[in-house]
């Protein structure tokens, strides 16, 4: 079992930065794949970042390419995501996943794949 606890969110007026963390419990986390997505308001929770167990690969959606960046250190069993230039679109709940591989490099882009899930932290732009 793993838990995952997001914090970071708040308000920020656009232009500027956030950082998110997402702090994991359970013990092997450095095998695990972790993910970022997020909840606009009343819209579908989507896809944003990715990163695989051991760092060496990662993944954006296309909108967040060079204004996002996710990293991780595993032995603080926690995941970040650095935002930067923030837009109002970028307002969201923003959720962290994780799922358990044994491939280092592996990453993966769709709720589907993710086991655990964070209960999510609100990040509000203002324009």
């Amino acid at each position: 079992q793993v838990q995952l606890v997001e914090s970071g969110g708040g308000l920020v007026q656009a232009g500027g930065s956030l950082r998110l963390s997402c702090a994991a419990s359970g013990r092997s986390f450095s095998w695990y794949a972790m993910g970022w997505f997020r909840q606009p308001p009343g819209k579908e929770r989507d896809f944003v970042a990715a990163i695989s167990w051991s760092g060496i690969s990662t993944y954006y959606e296309d909108s967040v390419k060079g204004r996002f960046t996710i990293s991780r250190d595993n032995a603080k069993n926690t995941v970040y995501l650095q935002m930067s230039s923030l837009k109002a679109e970028d307002t969201a709940v923003y959720y962290c996943a994780a799922v358990r591989t044994f491939n280092s490099a592996n990453f993966y882009t769709t709720e589907e794949e993710y086991t655990y899930w964070g209960q999510g932290t609100q990040v509000t732009v203002s324009s």
